[in-house]
């Protein structure tokens, strides 16, 4: 199969690459590398990385005539930052996408988004998210009045190999590892008792996969149109996550437009795709941050 993935060189994309070729697929990768790196290029037979902004072009014919599926993965993905870059952010998230979901209808080849869960809270909060749910309203357009098969996941707080760990699109547990093996203090913004419902990366790609399998399958127009959330459905407050570590923590001012709580309660992608998020956040502390840890 023949696969074009945008994003390809960032945190998710470089995971769903990894397991791609290991499935025996063909990959094509864009990235404008704003938070993509070129050390997370895999010089494996069978992958291609092109330097390409997506608001540049919307014909993307140069780097794969005919994928079988996009993986859109491409996005001003955190939201401190989009406060800064409230234009980018919608033009990265919103124009972007749009481009890609009108090439993806010309070449009749199915799109699986990558959606947020911020989506489920206040829209409004941040631009982030209006960002992210308004991509996702361009995608279910897309589906419904073009009839072009695409899937939604929703992300949760994705952890794992390759997340970033410095800069202003760091995840949290990034910060903290950033934090850890520099014998810095953590720092946790507001009171600590936010709660978050931390996903391995390889659980989210194996979501991905799947939903990118279904719509090439006999019933995949049974799942086109789809919104899947990709959460593990058991959240922790970042207070327990920072003890974890043994390590000394320090409370800085509250975050404007964070959630209070992530927790993914819909079992669709369990029931209808067989979906099993196994990893545990605390297992994967335990793990490779072992230095003061019993």
């Amino acid at each position: 199969m023949r696969v074009l993935v945008t994003g390809g060189a960032g945190f998710v994309g470089t995971n769903l690459i990894k397991r791609l070729l290991s499935d025996g697929h063909t990959v094509v990768s864009l990235d404008n590398y704003t938070t993509g790196k070129k050390e997370n290029e895999i010089e494996q037979k069978g992958v291609q990385y092109f330097d390409v902004d997506l608001l540049q072009t919307d014909n993307y014919d140069f780097f794969m005539d005919k994928p079988d599926m996009i993986y859109h993965l491409a996005a001003i993905a955190r939201i401190q930052p989009s406060f800064e870059h409230p234009t980018y952010t919608f033009h990265s998230n919103v124009t972007a996408t749009l481009n890609v979901l009108e090439w993806a209808r010309g070449k009749e080849c199915p799109v699986v988004y990558a959606g947020s869960s911020s989506s489920n809270g206040d829209k409004f909060a941040n631009p982030y998210t209006l960002s992210k749910s308004q991509g996702e309203q361009l995608v279910e357009l897309y589906n419904k009045v073009y009839n072009l098969p695409t899937t939604i996941c929703r992300f949760y707080n994705v952890y794992g190999p390759h997340q970033l760990t410095e800069g202003e699109y760091c995840t949290l547990i990034g910060i903290f590892e950033r934090q850890y093996k520099n014998d810095m203090a953590f720092t946790i913004t507001g009171d600590g008792e936010q709660r978050r419902d931390f996903t391995h990366v390889d659980d989210i790609v194996d979501g991905l996969v799947k939903c990118g399998d279904i719509l090439l399958t006999d019933r995949g127009h049974e799942f086109s149109g789809e919104t899947f959330e990709l959460g593990r459905g058991k959240n922790y407050s970042v207070n327990e996550i920072a003890r974890l570590f043994d390590w000394p923590y320090r409370y800085t001012d509250e975050k404007p437009g964070e959630m209070r709580e992530t927790l993914c309660t819909d079992t669709k992608a369990r029931d209808l795709l067989g979906w099993n998020p196994e990893r545990d956040v605390v297992d994967f502390i335990k793990k490779n941050y072992t230095r003061k840890l019993q």
